[in-house]
């Protein structure tokens, strides 16, 4: 999704990946044609002006969803300077759990039944670092594939040739990256990330809360920072960890949008080099105007899916939440 540009376009291109929250697309639609509003939204930095944070904000201000447009509209435009102050503070930092449905696939079959270090980049309170905790159950043309514990359980469509795995990787060492790591102990930390979850969407709610009680038992080992900067030294202390029968393997979802042009230029270049050098394997999945080098390699995928890359490569596409996937 685009975080920089010009507002109606960041704002239509998040209704295109909203198709399944009448609400937030209604409000996205809303602003892109709202010259008032877009007023509002452009005292704010750039990366400010993104549409989920703004809904959250006024959400976590006392905004009931679903509502019409207009109820939005009038949050913002008679704000106290409470929303505003939560855009400035906060970032959107979601954890999508259902992802790691979408994920798994790809890191099994880059782990290659070896164990893996898992590093996530842009891990937010890291909830996506525990794939080996999860049941799987992929529904696909030849029936119903499983993998893992009984519950909790993550369900998925899945079409084409996917390398679905009979079994989860055995997790030998997880940590990951952020400017601002999230506490998954922290009920104020916690109860921002429920309100980032969109409206209607009761039951990603409940497999949110899920995994914030698979976490909290075993925190994951966060660093706070540049992900361009701490990268390298942190996959050679993965790659340590799991030692030399193990595989790092460094992932990353709707993470790298965050990035101007410029750091997304460096932080795909850095991974193709982490990963011609063999020190790490590369699970990427973000929108195809994101790695524009990884996402030239396939075809482009439907409007709102992500393009799903391995080691630069694109060999799919999945869904935002997880709900979907399809590999080439």
């Amino acid at each position: 999704m685009r975080l920089y540009g010009p507002i109606n376009e960041k704002y239509e291109e998040f209704a295109s990946y909203a198709e399944d929250s009448p609400c937030l697309q209604s409000w996205a639609y809303g602003v892109a044609a709202d010259s008032e509003i877009q007023e509002w939204l452009s005292t704010l930095p750039e990366p400010k002006q993104q549409p989920n944070l703004v809904f959250a904000a006024a959400r976590w201000h006392g905004l009931d969803a679903p509502a019409p447009y207009e109820a939005l509209r009038e949050a913002l435009l008679t704000d106290d300077g409470r929303i505003r102050a939560t855009i400035l503070a906060r970032a959107t930092q979601t954890n999508e759990a259902g992802r790691m449905a979408t994920l798994l696939p790809a890191i099994a079959h880059a782990a290659g039944g070896r164990p893996v270090a898992l590093l996530e980049a842009g891990a937010s309170a890291g909830l996506c670092l525990y794939p080996d905790r999860w049941g799987y159950r992929w529904s696909t043309a030849d029936g119903i594939r499983t993998a893992g514990p009984a519950a909790p359980t993550l369900h998925c469509e899945v079409t084409g040739p996917a390398p679905l795995p009979d079994a989860v990787p055995t997790v030998g060492w997880r940590g990951g990256i952020d400017l601002n790591p999230l506490d998954v102990t922290s009920e104020d930390h916690m109860s921002w990330l429920l309100t980032l979850v969109w409206p209607e969407h009761e039951d990603r709610r409940a497999q949110l809360a899920t995994a914030i009680e698979v976490a909290r038992p075993d925190p994951p080992d966060l660093r706070r920072g540049d992900l361009v900067e701490l990268l390298p030294a942190l996959v050679d202390e993965a790659g340590q960890a799991v030692g030399p029968d193990g595989v790092v393997v460094v992932f990353h979802s709707a993470v790298i949008a965050y990035l101007d042009d410029g750091a997304r230029t460096a932080f795909a270049d850095l991974m193709a080099g982490l990963v011609a050098a063999g020190r790490c394997r590369w699970v990427s999945n973000e929108g195809p105007n994101v790695l524009k080098g990884v996402t030239a390699t396939g075809p482009m995928p439907p409007t709102g899916q992500f393009v799903l890359g391995l080691d630069g490569r694109s060999v799919g596409h999945t869904h935002g939440h997880g709900r979907t996937l399809h590999w080439w």
